[in-house]
């Protein structure tokens, strides 16, 4: 019989076996403080709110959705639906290459701007998750982390948004939260206390450079 061929990896790293390792004082880092261009996103900005392409890219069948909010838990949710239904916004150009579509939402901006206790001046940038749930399949941002692109003076008549993010003030201190508490945070109640908000759409389309299909849309108008 010839010997075997198979030989160990000459790479191989060995695997220690440490039963005395805890988790305890560890902090799961926050996503968002690494790059992220290809998670699933969403944007407050001058009155407007948008996906980013891969929040399209993810429901390639889906071109209206509904908004609810849970103003509680300060949880924000997008959940696909028909045309036809209440309260339904498109959420995507109407061309065969899908991107996502702006949509003027003056009223529902300014409840999101009170309820969080931001400036309407800056731009904010929430990532978020698809899950699903037993009958619905659909993206929960947390309204909570912020990625901060505040609004800055060129001179005395213009402004413009930052292209580099700040992160709320609590979270200087911290890489993120305990693990213990991530792991009690990983389940999510969705339709509880939500609120399905009507949003205003406007029919006219950015024209925005899509050469990079995970761009997201950022307008200063």
């Amino acid at each position: 019989m010839s010997e075997s061929n198979t030989t160990k990896p000459k790479n191989e790293i060995p695997i220690v076996n440490d039963p005395s390792f805890s988790f305890a004082g560890f902090q799961v880092v926050r996503g968002e403080f690494f790059a992220h261009i290809a998670e699933p996103s969403i944007s407050f900005c001058n009155n407007k709110v948008n996906v980013n392409t891969a929040c399209i890219r993810r429901l390639p069948d889906t071109d209206y959705v509904q908004v609810l909010v849970n103003p509680k838990d300060k949880k924000l949710a997008v959940r696909p639906c028909n045309e036809n239904e209440k309260d339904s916004i498109r959420w995507c150009s109407n061309t065969n290459k899908r991107t996502p579509k702006q949509v003027t939402c003056r009223l529902f901006f300014a409840k999101v701007m009170d309820l969080m206790g931001w400036n309407s001046g800056n731009r904010y940038k929430l990532l978020g998750k698809l899950i699903q749930t037993h009958n619905d399949l659909l993206f929960v941002f947390d309204l909570n982390t912020p990625e901060i692109y505040l609004r800055k003076n060129v001179d005395e008549e213009t402004s413009k948004i930052s292209r580099t993010p700040t992160y709320p003030d609590d979270w200087k201190d911290q890489f993120g939260v305990s693990f213990e508490e991530h792991l009690n945070n990983v389940q999510v109640e969705i339709f509880n206390d939500y609120t399905v908000f009507g949003i205003n759409t406007c029919e006219k389309t950015s024209s925005q450079d899509t050469s990079n299909e995970n761009e997201e849309v950022i307008s200063d108008e």
